[in-house]
């Protein structure tokens, strides 16, 4: 079975999702271990979540082929690529830029499905 670049978009945007919304649990979970940062850590889980509800939103309004989702797509997977950039840099960081940035990268090539001719 071969995915097709739409296919493949959607997979990246659910998988990024995905990581988010374990990313958000384990800040949760870290209220427990660290009480004097509970504010801190639910702040972070919140914006992950609410991170991850883009994504996902993304990924079930690009099939409409509007230059809208398109754009607002590519803005919510540019974000995520470059603010992980600006804080300390490790593998989770990078494990998550790549997978935002194999749905970027899937999203431009198959730009012609999704934007109207």
């Amino acid at each position: 079975m071969k995915l097709t670049p739409f296919q493949l978009t959607r997979y990246g945007f659910s998988l990024t999702a995905a990581i988010l919304i374990a990313f958000g649990i384990g800040s949760l979970i870290r209220i427990g271990a660290n009480p004097a940062g509970a504010g801190l850590y639910a702040f972070y889980a919140a914006l992950m979540f609410l991170d991850a509800a883009f994504m996902v939103f993304c990924a079930f309004q690009l099939h409409k082929g509007t230059k809208f989702f398109f754009y607002f797509s590519v803005f919510v997977l540019a974000v995520n690529i470059l603010l992980p950039l600006f804080d300390q840099f490790g593998l989770p960081d990078l494990l998550f830029v790549l997978s935002n940035l194999a749905a970027l990268t899937a999203l431009i090539m198959a730009r012609r499905e999704f934007l109207p001719a």
